[in-house]
């Protein structure tokens, strides 16, 4: 019986250590993938997020100006036709 359990523990061990190194491809499989993938993005001129919600900001806040001088320019434009001076 010690023999059976003695078979069955390096069995165990085996497959526990088969478990480790699988997990250890599968991590070293991922991040080559995640690099490739990364690369071929990179080549692609894709913008990250972060770009993209900068530059989102930037009109957003050229839109916000620009409605700000359209709305002094009419005021401009209400000011000289009371005062009677020729635009």
């Amino acid at each position: 019986m010690q023999t059976r359990n003695k078979i069955l523990d390096d069995l165990s061990q085996l497959m526990t250590n088969a478990m480790g190194v699988a997990q250890g491809a599968r991590t070293e499989a991922e991040t080559a993938f995640k690099g490739m993938i990364d690369r071929w993005l990179a080549d692609r001129d894709f913008v990250t997020r972060e770009e993209f919600d900068a530059v989102r900001a930037m009109a957003q806040k050229a839109r916000e100006e620009n409605a700000a001088l359209s709305a002094r320019i009419a005021a401009l434009e209400a000011g000289n036709k009371t005062n009677g001076t020729p635009s």
